[in-house]
């Protein structure tokens, strides 16, 4: 299962986990106390609970009180008396419940996966601010109970705010990036060498440094500045862990008389905010360059577009010539013939051939209106002078095929407002293309099915027909261009058709119902003041 799919879990077995994450982390972060308390240079339960309550929301705040109890309990023994463990925990969970609160706030619109600078800072800030409240309070509940004595309040105030600051400052970024993308970092060659120089640098801290290993502290941010530098804020958030690990360890081995623990943790703090901000930085310019490169694209596509409309209307104005031309000789020979009783089938057919030329010219004619966003061609037409119009083209073609067309219109339908031609030409391609689709069955009869209906301010025209359906391979409407199924087939079709639905305002979608294929468009219906 893929570790962003972990918070599709049920909510008792996400409870579960975390309290016994939780657990977990305690004990295992349970080093160098200050007194036999919870204040530990490291505590990264902190920033698991960060991690729950951001990505599954505020039904996980109670989890926050209880946590905190159970760890405790089964890692310290309760040493504090039950008056002061409740006001602890209280302060606990509830000074991180009101930060965490305020930064699920829709207002603030943060955002879980860390995918802005601005995102990180909010969480470091709110994460800064509720542990100062929460560290002044525990101690002072200790200092209140006896517990402490009140010269030692500052210092450890100072250990617990540490504490808590760096385990939010590691945990919670590489859970949330962790959970939110699947994944925290893609393993290379690079990032194995890059985990190399850290193991490396951690051992030049801890074995070659004589008393304070402090001093060489700062040969950490090298492997971390890197990583930043070529992986970005996912590559930080496993190199701090793991710098943070091998401090640990570090601290587990040598003398514990060596090391000043919570000076060595006051720099790894530092080294993780120097680490994070450096990786966000990084991270959001590259996701800003590659918005200039799709912008620019974008630029380049409509520069294109541009190229093509202009080209379309240099072909419609040629094209229309010659048709012109065609239709004038055609008209000639029918008037001709008109006068010889003996051509009478001839003349017939002249005329309706130059009333076709005639019907391409127009044709084209509004093609290249649509290319310039002209709309004088609009008016109030019935949908059933539309639709009966199509059909009458395409009547030919369907008797040839074998195919029945039924319409199913509403005898009260309101008029619509476009232009016919354009109209008549959408619904004549998507008549084709169900007649072709059916062809290709094999079926000796096929059926298409026109439907028109009124929803709201618009009318809806379906065309469903008994064929195969698309293919499975159907770019859809997410692709720039439908394509064409049809080996012949240049992938216009059904773009021209959406590009003139669009133009008047619809839409137009496909549809695979269980058998056959289904084509939707809508048109707006005129207004009173337009009829």
């Amino acid at each position: 299962m893929s570790l962003s799919k972990v918070l599709s879990l049920p909510w008792p077995v996400l409870g579960l986990a975390y309290l016994a994450g939780y657990v977990l982390l305690d004990w295992v972060s349970y080093l160098h106390p200050f007194a036999p308390f919870g204040i530990t240079p490291w505590n990264p339960p902190t920033g698991l609970s960060f991690v729950l309550v951001l990505l599954c929301g505020q039904r996980t705040i109670p989890l926050l009180f209880v946590a905190p109890i159970l760890a405790d309990l089964l890692v310290r023994h309760l040493p504090l008396p039950w008056t002061v463990e409740l006001r602890t925990v209280a302060v606990i969970g509830g000074g991180y419940a009101v930060g965490l609160l305020v930064l699920l706030q829709p207002p603030l619109r943060f955002n879980p996966t860390l995918g802005t600078m601005r995102d990180l800072v909010l969480l470091l800030v709110v994460a800064g601010a509720s542990a100062a409240v929460v560290s002044f309070g525990y101690v002072g509940f200790t200092v209140a109970g006896g517990l402490l004595p009140l010269a030692e309040l500052p210092a450890a105030v100072v250990q617990y705010w540490v504490g808590d600051m760096i385990g939010i400052a590691i945990v919670a970024p590489f859970g949330l990036i962790l959970l939110t993308r699947g994944r925290s970092v893609r393993v290379s060659v690079e990032t194995a060498v890059q985990i190399a120089a850290t193991l490396a640098a951690l051992a030049l801290v801890f074995v070659f440094a004589e008393r304070h290993h402090s001093q060489l502290f700062y040969i950490l941010f090298l492997p971390i500045i890197w990583m930043a530098v070529r992986g970005g804020l996912e590559a930080v958030t496993v190199g701090v862990l793991l710098t943070q690990l091998g401090l640990i360890v570090g601290v587990h081995l040598l003398p514990s008389e060596e090391i000043d623990v919570t000076g060595l943790q006051a720099l790894m703090l530092v080294l993780t905010l120097t680490g994070l901000v450096a990786g966000a930085l990084v991270t959001q310019n590259r996701r800003t360059a590659m918005q200039l490169r799709l912008h620019q694209d974008s630029l380049a596509r409509l520069a294109r577009l541009g190229s093509m409309g202009e080209l379309a209307t240099a072909i419609a104005h040629e094209i229309n010539q010659p048709l012109t031309a065609a239709g004038t000789y055609t008209r000639l020979v029918a008037e001709t013939l008109r006068e010889d009783p003996n051509h009478l089938a001839v003349t017939e057919t002249a005329e309706k051939a130059a009333a076709q030329v005639q019907r391409a010219a127009d044709v084209v004619r509004r093609l290249r209106a649509l290319i310039r966003l002209d709309q004088t061609g609009r008016a109030p037409v019935a949908v059933t002078r539309i639709v009966r119009e199509t059909l009458d083209l395409v009547h030919p073609e369907l008797d040839r095929h074998g195919v029945t067309a039924t319409v199913e219109i509403a005898d009260d339908l309101p008029p619509v407002m476009v232009d016919i031609l354009q109209i008549e030409q959408v619904l004549l391609n998507l008549i084709r293309n169900a007649v072709e689709a059916i062809e290709e069955t094999g079926e000796p009869r096929g059926r298409i099915v026109i439907t028109a209906t009124a929803a709201g301010d618009m009318v809806g025209v379906v065309v469903a027909d008994s064929g195969p359906g698309f293919p499975t391979d159907f770019p859809g409407l997410d692709s720039p261009t439908f394509g064409s199924g049809k080996a012949d087939g240049l992938g216009f079709g059904l773009s021209l058709c959406r590009s003139i639905v669009e133009a008047h305002g619809g839409r137009l979608t496909v549809e695979r119902p269980t058998a056959g294929a289904l084509v939707r468009f809508t048109v707006p219906i005129a207004k009173v003041s337009d009829a």
